[in-house]
């Protein structure tokens, strides 16, 4: 197993990287906040708007970007309805009841596929953060992982080399298989513990029983012993800490450094009728993400999305995750400055390399069983010209690339293929595997555990004129 290197995650990194965030404004490759534009409501094709969220930390982007006034400075009256649950987002913006929303990386993708629902033809400019989710067990599941082995249970990162031996421990038993839950079908929640699981040798699809729960329900469905763990997003891994109920595993930080987690969605059809509207929704998006990655306004932004109207959660455990600290026990915590990242890193670039790893999720668990062209589907929803149209104004750097492979920097590095350098963190995967976009089928060839249900020459062949 190849071990996680990360850069020094404490206070002082958190400083350090937004003191790099600072420097590059002064070099000309950000435009800081208060800039130049000053968007009115001229040639906007709509300006009242319905923007749908769920309730995590992570919808934060959208919310202080009403709250602290950035869409109405780009001539936008935004209202957020908050959703019960993920097909809740997905059916309304697909009706044109929500003109956009707080989406899963992967839901655009399946629904211009038509994965799991109708097809309705979705696509993202503007990616809303990195990080931001967790693996949570139940104590007494965690108690039999530490039984089962110590050693393995010591390292960090955690794997599910434990829970492997938990599961066969209960198949000798003729036990029926544990139950664990994540938030959506396409969701990155499902392809991280499937991804951690299956590290360790597990089949998610026969060794243990997957279900959905929405967000919020996930510590109550813990407390209530109809599951034995979960992977969701904040704060939903540190409330089950804080109430004694669960244990932190791992972070997906810790799985794959900088991951991309939530977009900001659209239907094609609006965004083709509402160009400029679209624009910006992006550009007050952005300067929202560049305010919340300075340090000092993190206290802020957890004041604002704790409230009952947003997320719901008392802010001291909101404040966890946000402000750069990870409890994985009432006794036990670690500094992950790069926990929540908004704003560097490129984070609010929508990479259609990130797209092609979500299809190759897709093909591995059997979600899309027919042949596509990874690299055109990834170009039709990962709409990065719309991103860098909307962006000029601001004057921002923005990448000059479409993809960039992961699992290849174990500390922070520059991306000179920009309009100017662009500081880029960290992108290794913890089992040390790597992801290059233009190989898709070579990297689905490296799974020994996979649900695949199509020919891997016919989506070579499919992928031939990418």
């Amino acid at each position: 197993m190849t071990q996680l290197h990360t850069p020094e995650l404490n206070r002082r990194g958190f400083l350090k990287a937004s003191a790099a965030m600072s420097s590059a404004a002064a070099l000309g490759a950000l435009l800081p906040f208060g800039g130049a534009w000053a968007g009115g409501s001229e040639g906007l094709e709509k300006t009242a708007l319905k923007l749908g969220i769920i309730p995590l930390t992570d919808c934060a982007v959208i919310v202080v970007a009403k709250e602290k006034g950035f869409f109405k400075k780009h001539g936008l009256d935004v209202e957020i309805s908050k959703e019960a649950s993920w097909a809740n987002i997905r059916d309304k913006v697909s009706l044109g009841e929500l003109d956009g929303a707080h989406m899963l990386a992967g839901m655009p993708l399946a629904a211009t596929l038509g994965v799991g629902a109708t097809q309705k033809e979705t696509i993202t400019a503007f990616s809303m953060d990195l990080n931001g989710n967790g693996i949570t067990v139940s104590n007494e599941l965690y108690e039999r992982m530490m039984a089962a082995d110590p050693e393995a249970m010591k390292k960090r990162p955690t794997t599910a080399v434990a829970l492997k031996k938990v599961i066969e421990e209960d198949k000798k038993a003729g036990k029926e298989p544990m139950t664990f839950a994540m938030v959506f079908p396409v969701s990155t929640h499902n392809y991280e513990i499937r991804y951690w699981m299956a590290s360790a040798g597990i089949d998610p699809d026969k060794d243990v029983r997957l279900i959905v729960i929405p967000p919020p329900q996930m510590v109550a469905n813990l407390q209530a012993r109809n599951i034995v763990g979960y992977c969701v997003g904040e704060p939903w891994n540190q409330r089950a800490v804080e109430m004694g109920i669960g244990r932190s595993l791992i972070t997906n930080y810790e799985i794959w450094n900088n991951n991309p987690e939530k977009v900001f969605g659209v239907n094609k059809a609006w965004a083709d009728k509402h160009p400029n509207t679209h624009k910006a929704l992006i550009r007050a998006m952005i300067e929202a993400a560049q305010w919340m990655d300075k340090l000092e306004n993190r206290r802020e932004v957890v004041k604002i999305i704790s409230q009952k109207s947003y997320v719901n959660a008392p802010e001291s455990v909101v404040e966890n995750s946000m402000t750069g600290t990870w409890r994985y026990t009432k006794t036990e915590e670690v500094q992950l400055p790069d926990f929540n990242v908004f704003y560097r890193y490129a984070a609010t670039f929508p990479w259609q390399s990130h797209a092609v790893w979500f299809l190759t999720q897709m093909v591995r668990w059997g979600q899309i069983e027919a042949p596509i062209n990874f690299k055109q589907v990834a170009a039709s929803v990962y709409r990065s010209d719309i991103y860098r149209d909307a962006a000029k104004d601001l004057g921002i750097a923005v990448p000059s690339i479409e993809m960039k492979p992961e699992g290849v920097n174990a500390a922070r590095w520059m991306l000179e293929k920009a309009s100017a350098p662009i500081q880029m963190g960290p992108d290794m995967f913890f089992d040390g595997m790597k992801f290059d976009p233009a190989k898709p089928i070579d990297y689905l060839k490296g799974f020994r555990v996979h649900a695949m249900k199509m020919d891997l020459a016919a989506l070579a062949k499919a992928n031939a004129t990418a």
